[in-house]
């Protein structure tokens, strides 16, 4: 450790059970380039601490273990300019410990901290009341259930991170880096804040209003598709919890409903309101594996208000009804 006569700026990472190794590596590893003039990793220009809600190891997702030095309630927040919060792999995960860690971050906000959520741990930002008045961002795939959770907070999407005045949220994975680069730049210069990236083999930081090319590249047939054909996919995704229908997604990308029907039928072989259907049933299936929420909320997720329905068309097009999916899923 270094004078702190050279440091810019400080960080205090605090890793929940289960964090994701993803976002935290990243954001870890774009300090540490950025922290002295060469590869030494030396904290010259950026300082960090690693965290949790105890001292000790803290597993992540991945099975891997990193220890945290020092227990959350010991920091001294005076001294970090961001504390910054790496979420468990669930949303509910993330909120378990809400009432340990609400008090903790009240006083780390007091001290003039700011508050960084990374992935899932905007779910924890919101059960401890800490985005009340500020947008937030949550990964693509937690968007339908955020909006439902806290539908007061308005939730912002195709944005890699939020800054919101004293509250910071990011999507996590990759972006984690994107966000790193951003809060060093302010404190450090944006030479600085680069400094890595090509050792990192990140060609270039995305701007912050980004589309997730993968999405679109990955749900349709060929790289090749029409435009109007991705955006309709895209907005899609977007719109789940929305009772809209395919002739205001038609309406939106300036195309006729038979149009977009016949760019459907040409590229997945099923109707444009066949396609929204089964991305609906997707995240139904992926909620059903992964939380405990009611079928009446999960059917609400995806805008179908009648419960038998919902059922009929799941096991319609899985083969087996949501109850009987839950019972053989192992994550509860």
């Amino acid at each position: 450790m270094t004078s702190s006569a050279h440091i810019d700026v400080r960080f205090l990472l605090v890793v929940l059970p289960q964090f994701n190794m993803l976002p935290f590596g990243g954001f870890l590893d774009k300090l540490r380039f950025s922290a002295d003039e060469e590869d030494y990793s030396q904290q010259r220009y950026c300082q960090w601490n690693v965290v949790s809600l105890e001292k000790g190891l803290v597993t992540s997702s991945s099975g891997v273990s990193i220890e945290a030095e020092f227990a959350l309630k010991e920091a001294q927040f005076e001294r970090y300019d961001y504390v910054v919060v790496f979420g468990s792999r669930g949303a509910a995960q993330s909120m378990q410990s809400a009432a340990q860690y609400k008090p903790l971050f009240k006083k780390a906000a007091a001290r003039g901290a700011t508050l960084v959520a990374i992935d899932n741990a905007s779910f924890l930002f919101a059960a401890c009341q800490l985005l009340s008045d500020h947008c937030a961002v949550v990964h693509w795939r937690h968007e339908q259930e955020f909006a439902s959770e806290f539908p007061d907070i308005k939730l912002l999407s195709e944005q890699l991170y939020c800054i919101d005045k004293k509250r910071i949220t990011c999507v996590g994975g990759t972006a984690a880096i994107e966000l790193a680069v951003e809060l060093i730049a302010l404190h450090s210069g944006r030479q600085r804040a680069l400094k890595g990236l090509a050792d990192m083999f990140v060609d270039e930081t995305r701007q912050n209003h980004h589309g997730v090319k993968s999405l679109s590249i990955g749900q349709t047939n060929s790289s090749y598709s029409p435009p109007q054909l991705k955006r309709a996919t895209a907005l899609m995704r977007q719109l789940l919890s929305q009772k809209q229908t395919v002739d205001d997604i038609a309406n939106r990308i300036g195309v006729s409903r038979r149009q977009l029907d016949r760019l459907f039928k040409e590229e997945y072989d099923t109707t444009a309101k066949g396609y929204w259907l089964k991305v609906r049933l997707g995240h139904a299936h992926w909620r059903i594996s992964n939380s405990t929420l009611p079928l009446s909320r999960i059917a609400e997720e995806i805008a179908i208000g009648d419960v038998s329905y919902f059922c009929k068309q799941f096991k319609k097009h899985y083969g087996l009804n949501p109850a009987e999916l839950r019972r053989s899923s192992q994550h509860f």
